[in-house]
């Protein structure tokens, strides 16, 4: 399992300012796209943790229902989002929000897309560090299946429908 290290991390409510220049940050491949590690904070409101996400088009990723919420703002591209049921055209600018609990994911439309992504708590890039330690990213999701449960169970995300 490959850990979560959030550079930088704010603790408290009189941290120090974050500042990561372009392309800085951890970088962890996952089967639908780059998420790049730019900031996790925590302090006496609760924590969030920033990601930018840069996804080629491929087929979308097996809907997934996670434990926290994540809030998607599309930089480029078009994307179709899939969130309980009812898909979403993601332009430029646009925003979709994954409640947590509910099933959600997403299909690049076009070459490329990049995404800014809030989550809520401070567990989502652990999981996405520990997926992209265990789960091959040159094959299909179907061909990975065993390895994506076990991962998806450590961290209290499903597969939709299972």
């Amino acid at each position: 399992m490959t850990t979560f290290d959030p550079q930088p991390t704010t603790t408290s409510a009189s941290a120090s300012a974050i500042h990561l220049a372009s392309g800085e940050g951890p970088t962890y491949r996952m089967i639908d796209g780059d998420h790049v590690a730019k900031a996790a904070v925590r302090d006496a409101e609760g924590a969030f943790e920033m990601f930018e996400v840069i996804a080629p088009a491929r087929p979308m990723a097996p809907p997934h229902v996670s434990p926290w919420s994540a809030v998607l703002y599309l930089v480029e591209g078009r994307i179709t989002a899939l969130v309980g049921g009812t898909t979403y055209d993601v332009e430029p600018g646009g925003v979709v929000v994954f409640p947590a609990g509910t099933p959600a994911g997403f299909e690049v439309l076009g070459d490329t897309a990049r995404i800014v992504g809030v989550t809520t708590g401070d567990r989502a890039g652990r999981f996405f560090a520990d997926f992209a330690g265990a789960v091959p990213t040159d094959r299909p999701a179907e061909e990975s299946i065993e390895a994506i449960l076990d991962v998806t169970a450590r961290h209290g995300v499903r597969l939709a429908g299972g």
